[in-house]
C-alpha cells in the first residue's frame, strides 16, 4: 500500500518516484522524443520535454515555442523585441497561461509576461488545444498551456548555461539544489540576462532592440513523505526588468518628456509567492485532496514618447481540489472551490482606471476512461464575479480509438474573461494613434465581457513506412464569439477603437501534421496551417490584422549515436513560411508611409548544433533568421516621430535580421 501511495503522489504532482532500497543497477535505454503525443489522454495536448527546449535559443518562455508547430511565435511591434504567441489564430490573451496549473501570465502581464520566465528553469510545457478544463478557471478560450518547473527532489547540485548572441544580448543562469533532510528539498535558481549596445540594423534612426536589463531570481522548496502521503512546495521568486527603447541619440536623462528625441522606458518589478499542498489518503490511494495559493505584485512604470502607461496589479488565487472515484477507478471525478482577487492601479496619461475584481467559483469534473478505446471528461463551474455577474462555464472532451494506433478527439467548451484593453495592447502607446472606448455601459472600461465557445475535432494515426515510424494527423477548430472586445485599427491610422462586437466573429483553424522518423535519428516535423478569423468591424467584415491566413512548417533534427563519455552531436534546423497577412489601413497617410493591404509572404530559417563533449559539458551555436528577411518601413514616420503618422506597431515579420548566438551548459550530478 506505501508504494501505490508513493506512486499516486508522485504522478499527481509530476515529480519522478524515488526509493530509498539500494538495487543492482539495471540500465534501460530508450530514445526520448522532444515532442510527445499520448493516445490515451483524452485531451488534445502535446507535450514538449526539456529535450525539445535546447533545440533553440529558448532564453525564455516566449521563445519556447519555434520548434513546435501547434503555436505561432511572432513580434508584437517594431520596437521591444518582445516575441507573442498565437494559437487557433488567436493571441495569448484568448489563452490559459499557468505555471505548475496556477494562472501565471493574466492581466498586467499579458504583453511581456512570457519573459518573465527563463527557458532554463523550465521541465516541461503541456500545450492543450481548446477550452481547457474548469479546474483551472473559466477564461480559457483558445486553449491551454501549462509550464512545469524543475523540481527540487529530483533537480541536480548545480547547473550553470551561458549565453551570448550577435545582437549583443548575454544571459547567464545558475542552479543550486540541495537536500535539507529526508523530506525537505530546496532549489535556488539566479538568471540575468542584458542588452548592451545599440543596433540599428536597417538604418531608421531607432533601435532594433531594446537595451535591456534583468534580474529573476526563484527559491523552491519541496516537502515529500512518502509513508504519510504529503507533498508540498513553497516558491519565492523577485523578478526587475528594464527595457529601454527608441531613438539612437535619446537619452532618458535628458529627452523623457520632451520631443528631442523620442524614446521610450518600460521598468517591471514583480514578486511571487505560492504554496501547494498534496495529501493521498493511505487508504485510499485513488483520493486526494489539493490546496493551491499564488499571491502577486505586478508593478509596470513606463512611457512610450510623450504617452505614459502605469500600471500595478496585485492579486491572489486560491484552489482546493478534490479527487476520488465512484464505484471503481474507471469513474473518476474532481470538485473543488477557487477564489481569485486582482486589484489593479492603472493610469494611462492622466486618466485613472483603477478598479478592484473579485470572483468566487466551483467546479465538478467527471472522468470515465475504460483504459482502452474510450474516455470522456464533463465538466462545468459556477462563477460569481463582482463585474461579470453570475455564469455557468461548461466543458467537453471526448477520445475515442477506432483502431491500432488511431485516436479521435472532440472537445467544446465556453469560455468568458475581461479584456484588459490597455496592458493587452501596449504596443498602440508606441504610436501617434488616439484611444477611443466606444463606451457600451459595461463594467470593465465601460465595455462588456467576451463571451465565446470553442469547438474541436482531431485524428492522429501513427503507422509504419518504409519500415519507418511515421504519424500523420489533423485538427480543425472554430471559435465562436458572442461578444468580443474589438480592437479596430482599419477606420483610421491615427486612430485605434475599442468596442464590443456587433455582428459576428469567428476564429477557424485547421492543421495538418506528418512526422516521420527519415532514418535512425533523423526525424521530420512538418505542418501545414491554416487560419481564417474574420471580424465583423464598423466599416465591414475583415480579416484579422497581422494574421496570416497560411504558414508551413517544417523542422529536421539529427543525432549522432552517443560514444565515449558521452560524446555526442546534435543538429536541428526549422523552416517558416508565413503567408500575406492583412494589414491596419494607412491609406490616408502620406505617400511615403503607406503599407499595402496585406504584407508579402516571406520565410524564416533557424538553426542550432550542439556538441555534447561529457554527461556534464557541452556548447551549442545558432542562427535565427538565417536568411536574413526583414520588414520594410518597420516604424512609420520614423523620420518624425512625434508627427501624425508615426507607427511601431505594425509589425509583420522580424526587423533585426541575422542573428548568431553561442554558449555552453555545465552540470554537476
Amino acid at each position: 500500500m506505501q508504494k501505490i501511495i508513493t506512486l499516486i503522489v508522485m504522478i499527481l504532482l509530476s515529480i519522478p518516484v524515488f526509493s530509498q532500497e539500494k538495487l543492482e543497477e539495471v540500465k534501460i535505454v530508450k530514445k526520448q522524443k522532444g515532442i510527445q503525443k499520448s493516445f490515451t489522454v483524452t485531451g488534445n495536448t502535446t507535450l514538449i520535454t526539456s529535450k525539445e527546449l535546447l533545440k533553440a535559443a529558448c532564453c525564455n518562455l516566449a521563445e519556447s515555442f519555434e520548434t513546435n508547430p501547434s503555436i505561432d511565435v511572432s513580434f508584437s511591434d517594431a520596437l521591444t523585441g518582445t516575441k507573442q504567441i498565437k494559437m487557433l489564430g488567436l493571441t495569448s490573451p484568448y489563452l490559459m497561461i499557468t505555471e505548475e496549473n496556477i494562472p501565471s501570465v493574466r492581466g498586467a502581464s499579458q504583453a511581456y509576461g512570457l519573459s518573465f520566465t527563463p527557458g532554463t528553469w523550465v521541465e516541461s510545457i503541456q500545450i492543450t488545444k481548446g477550452a481547457g478544463s474548469v479546474v483551472n478557471g473559466y477564461e480559457s478560450i483558445s486553449g491551454q498551456i501549462n509550464t512545469e518547473l524543475l523540481k527540487p527532489i529530483n533537480d541536480i547540485p548545480f547547473f550553470l548555461n551561458v549565453y551570448g548572441s550577435t545582437d549583443s544580448r548575454f544571459e547567464l543562469n545558475t542552479h543550486f539544489n540541495k537536500k535539507i533532510s529526508d523530506k525537505w528539498s530546496s532549489s535556488l535558481f539566479l538568471h540575468g540576462n542584458t542588452r548592451v549596445a545599440k543596433n540599428d540594423m536597417n538604418n531608421d534612426g531607432f533601435l532594433d532592440n531594446p537595451l535591456a536589463k534583468q534580474i529573476n531570481i526563484l527559491n523552491r522548496y519541496q516537502y515529500y513523505d512518502a509513508e504519510k502521503g504529503w507533498v508540498s512546495f513553497i516558491n519565492f521568486r523577485y523578478m526587475n526588468d528594464k527595457k529601454q527603447t527608441g531613438e539612437l541619440d535619446f537619452d532618458p536623462d535628458k529627452d523623457r518628456g520632451t520631443t528631442n528625441y523620442w524614446g521610450s522606458e518600460i521598468n517591471t518589478e514583480r514578486l511571487d509567492v505560492s504554496t501547494k499542498v498534496g495529501y493521498v489518503f493511505p487508504e485510499m490511494p485513488y483520493q486526494s485532496i489539493g490546496f493551491q495559493n499564488a499571491f502577486n505584485s505586478h508593478n509596470q512604470h513606463s512611457y512610450f514618447g510623450l504617452n505614459q502607461y502605469n500600471i500595478k496589479q496585485s492579486s491572489y488565487y486560491s484552489n482546493l481540489i478534490f479527487n476520488s472515484i465512484i464505484n471503481n477507478t474507471m469513474n473518476k471525478f474532481a470538485a473543488g472551490l477557487n477564489f481569485t482577487y486582482d486589484k489593479y492601479q492603472e493610469f494611462v496619461n492622466v486618466n485613472d482606471y483603477g478598479r478592484t475584481d473579485n470572483s468566487v467559483g466551483a467546479f465538478f469534473e467527471y472522468t470515465y476512461d475504460n483504459e482502452d478505446d474510450f474516455s470522456i471528461i464533463l465538466g462545468g463551474r459556477i462563477d460569481n464575479h463582482n463585474r461579470l455577474g453570475t455564469f455557468i462555464t461548461p466543458r467537453l472532451h471526448l477520445r475515442y480509438n477506432p483502431w491500432e494506433k488511431g485516436v479521435l478527439r472532440f472537445s467544446a467548451g465556453r469560455g468568458k474573461r475581461s479584456a484588459n484593453i490597455f496592458a493587452e495592447n501596449q504596443q498602440l502607446f508606441a504610436s501617434s494613434r488616439t484611444f477611443d472606448v466606444l463606451d457600451n455601459d459595461g463594467k470593465i472600461y465601460g465595455l462588456n465581457p467576451e463571451i465565446a465557445w470553442n469547438y474541436g475535432l482531431s485524428f492522429a494515426q501513427k503507422f509504419l513506412l518504409f519500415g519507418k515510424n511515421a504519424d500523420i494527423g489533423f485538427d480543425l477548430y472554430r471559435t465562436d464569439f458572442q461578444n468580443q472586445v474589438i480592437v479596430d485599427v482599419l477606420q483610421s491610422p491615427q486612430q485605434v477603437l475599442f468596442y464590443n462586437l456587433n455582428g459576428k466573429s469567428v476564429a477557424n483553424s485547421g492543421q495538418l501534421e506528418f512526422n516521420y522518423e527519415i532514418l535512425n535519428h533523423f526525424n521530420l516535423r512538418s505542418a501545414y496551417k491554416f487560419y481564417d478569423v474574420r471580424t465583423d468591424c464598423i466599416s465591414g467584415n475583415y480579416q484579422k490584422p497581422l494574421q496570416a491566413k497560411h504558414r508551413f512548417f517544417g523542422n529536421l533534427e539529427y543525432e549522432t549515436h552517443i560514444g565515449e563519455k558521452g560524446k555526442q552531436w546534435k543538429f536541428d534546423y526549422t523552416f517558416n513560411w508565413i503567408g500575406k497577412q492583412q494589414l491596419p489601413n494607412t491609406a490616408s497617410n502620406s505617400i511615403n508611409d503607406r503599407l499595402p493591404e496585406f504584407s508579402p509572404s516571406y520565410s524564416l530559417m533557424n538553426a542550432q548544433i550542439t556538441r555534447t563533449f561529457s554527461s556534464i559539458f557541452e556548447m551549442y551555436v545558432g542562427g535565427e533568421n538565417i536568411g536574413n528577411y526583414t520588414q520594410e518601413k518597420a516604424i512609420l514616420g520614423s523620420d518624425n516621430p512625434f508627427g501624425s503618422t508615426f507607427d511601431t506597431s505594425i509589425a509583420y515579420a522580424p526587423v533585426f535580421g541575422q542573428m548568431y548566438y553561442a554558449g555552453f551548459r555545465f552540470k554537476i550530478k
